[in-house]
């Protein structure tokens, strides 16, 4: 198997719930989702962003408006819709719950590999 193969797909894994997470903090618009998603490694191109993107509006989960910019054309901004927040604080407990779970299962891993 090859390991960054792994690592990139567990990252991809949670892409959703990360972006819904930027997005749930206020109107943000999408090369700001990129860059924060890129600090916290976990790489994400446009051609990656803007469907799953198209895909939360068409689900209802968020939505987004034209603002006029100085610098250039308008810019999509998005903000979560009440059932985007709802959504998402059910992905939150999943959230927690696989953390939680992970965390047993390698704690029992790491104290049978040191016998």
């Amino acid at each position: 198997m090859n390991l960054e193969n792994t690592q990139v797909q567990m990252r991809k894994g949670i892409l959703e719930y990360c972006i819904l997470h930027i997005i749930s903090r206020g109107e943000v618009y999408a090369s700001d989702m990129l860059l924060e998603l890129t600090s916290a490694k976990i790489m994400v191109v446009e051609g990656t962003l803007y469907p799953l993107l198209t895909r939360l509006r068409k689900a209802g989960l968020v939505e987004y408006k034209w603002v006029e910019s100085n610098a250039g054309p308008p810019r999509k901004y998005y903000t979560l819709t009440g059932q985007g927040a709802e959504f998402l604080e059910s992905l939150d407990h999943t959230w927690k719950e696989l953390v939680e779970s992970t965390q047993q299962i390698t704690a029992i891993e790491q104290q049978s590999g040191e016998k």
